[in-house]
């Protein structure tokens, strides 16, 4: 699950909120067949992808990067520097068609002597831009200071996002459009229409962006990252990643061991095959609706102030109430269900939303109908923000649809949604949409890699808070079981996505040590929450 609100898109899996639309456009691009690219998963696939790697991350060492000012639309003011790296669109053909991705860069802090080289950042989605990182510097962000005095910070739209060889899958206008319809199905007919939305959108990614869609994974954007750390003269990687940047740092892990230096990742993706990717979205349903309890709880103790009700199931009343009405005739004409959760998903995923989302219910509740209009609906006019909330979705899809193998039947679909709607009505019809055209996917699907330890790989800093909704708990603890010497910090009676950066003393003073010095404690470790937030 990825959010896919403009202006409002989470660094992270996401949040399933806006279903799928796509127009699809005539002449567009036309993909080669699936068996035209080398299977990763075979040996000789493997081999061949290995040998691609090499060539290009040697020609990268060689090429360096070619750090400019950056354009003045990329909206990133100097100190930041800019740049481009150039790899393969298929590892298996190195020599073949090549991509450019964009990364950013500014220097650390501290003098040359304490320099510890590039730290790289990757915040989620599959979708998510890291070329915003650096900012934490220039912004003078207190939890990354210290690390800032040792390592340049390094952020770089992964392939097919942003301004790495964009793809899309539907005209964004039509894709922000609303209102959608309602996630929850009242009969058969509306399943039947929803899945037909789904396969049109399948379609509509194979037909504006087919060529990309078979070298759009994990595997590959993990062999970009290394192109990328040989580029700038690094002999091996620190990375920090989040929720999805987790998955891509576990499958770096796996494919390059030695290559390793630091690495820290923040709200894990499990990484079993079992799990990538149907079934940890069928967790995330489960998930997000205890911590969706969690926030109701919150603003059930703080009725003094939003007047929402004194107990939980008072403040779901009013929230089933909401929803009813919307379904009924949607908020101003465009806020039905499908924004609702769109917008209220953010609650579940950042406690920085717990307040900012009661507060606009609060004003609804009282008449202010608008206050909630403007928060939940698509910003029609902003024409960067709808495309690139188009791409990121557009991203995500074909990351988690060519990454795994998923259920072609839809009895399956159905059968798994219908049982977890029952218990966990918040988000589970609306995170099948979204993840339904993986079912109709026009591309080979690839089987995942087996994330394990490998020779040479250092000690891997786990983080993870224990009541995440977008990557619950299990995640952790099963990339702690297959990283042999990792070390987990779990913050309990948490549940906010993205541990590193919140003011956490427990965890901030270990991330820093780690990354400055190596140091991690002869255990895992368990600290406390993070403050609560006020309303």
């Amino acid at each position: 699950m990825r959010d896919t609100r403009p202006k409002r898109r989470a660094r992270a899996l996401g949040s399933a909120g806006v279903l799928v639309t796509a127009t699809l456009i005539a002449g567009a691009v036309t993909a080669p067949t699936a068996g035209a690219t080398a299977d990763p998963t075979s040996h000789r696939g493997k081999d061949r992808e290995a040998r691609g790697v090499a060539i290009a991350a040697a020609k990268a060492a060689r090429t360096g990067i070619d750090w400019q000012d950056c354009p003045a639309d990329w909206n990133l003011p100097k100190p930041v520097q800019c740049g481009w790296v150039t790899v393969p669109l298929d590892y298996a053909k190195p020599h073949g068609k090549q991509i450019k991705l964009a990364v950013d860069r500014i220097a650390n802090t501290g003098p040359k002597s304490e320099r510890q080289g590039a730290l790289l950042y990757n915040p989620g989605g599959p979708g998510g831009s890291g070329l915003r990182f650096p900012a934490r510097v220039t912004s003078k962000n207190p939890v990354w200071a210290n690390a800032a005095t040792a390592y340049d910070f390094v952020g770089f739209d992964p392939r097919g996002v942003g301004r790495s060889a964009p793809i899309s899958c539907a005209d964004p206008q039509e894709f922000v459009k609303a209102p959608k319809p309602d996630p929850v199905p009242r009969s058969e007919a509306d399943k039947r229409q929803q899945r037909r939305l789904a396969r049109a959108y399948a379609e509509g990614c194979y037909e504006r962006s087919g060529a990309m869609l078979p070298h759009m994974t994990t595997p590959n954007t993990a062999r970009d990252l290394d192109v990328i750390r040989a580029a700038l003269g690094e002999k091996k990687l620190n990375f920090l990643g989040v929720s999805y940047g987790t998955y891509l740092g576990a499958v770096y892990a796996t494919l390059f061991p030695g290559h390793v230096r630091r690495m820290v990742v923040d709200s894990v993706v499990n990484p079993s095959r079992e799990k990538i990717w149907y079934q940890a979205n069928l967790d995330q349903n489960v998930a997000f609706e205890g911590r969706w309890k969690d926030w109701q709880d919150w603003v059930a103790k703080n009725d003094a102030t939003f007047h929402l009700g004194t107990t939980r199931e008072a403040v779901q009343a009013q929230w089933l109430k909401l929803r009813a009405t919307a379904a009924k005739k949607p908020l101003g004409g465009v806020v039905g269900p499908a924004e609702l959760i769109s917008y209220f998903s953010s609650a579940p995923y950042y406690d920085s939303a717990w307040a900012p989302v009661a507060k606009v219910f609060s004003e609804y509740v009282a008449g202010d109908t608008q206050a909630l209009v403007d928060a939940a609906a698509p910003d029609m006019s902003d024409t960067a923000g709808n495309a690139a909330a188009e791409n990121g979705n557009a991203v995500y899809t074909a990351v988690e649809c060519t990454d795994a193998k998923w259920p072609a039947n839809w009895k399956k679909w159905d059968r798994d949604s219908t049982r977890l709607h029952r218990d966990h009505p918040f988000m589970t019809w609306a995170n099948t949409w979204m993840n339904l055209p993986c079912a109709t996917w026009p591309v080979k699907q690839q089987t995942p890699v087996d994330v394990r330890t490998g020779k040479g790989l250092p000690p891997v800093l786990i983080i993870q808070a224990e009541r995440d909704a977008a990557t619950p708990y299990g995640g952790a603890v099963e990339l702690h079981k297959r990283l042999k010497g990792s070390r987990l910090i779990t913050e309990k009676d948490a549940g906010s996505h993205g541990v590193t950066g919140l003011v956490n003393a427990c965890v901030n003073e270990r991330v820093d040590a780690y990354l400055l010095r190596g140091e991690l404690d002869r255990s895992d470790v368990t600290c406390a929450p993070h403050a609560t937030p006020k309303p």
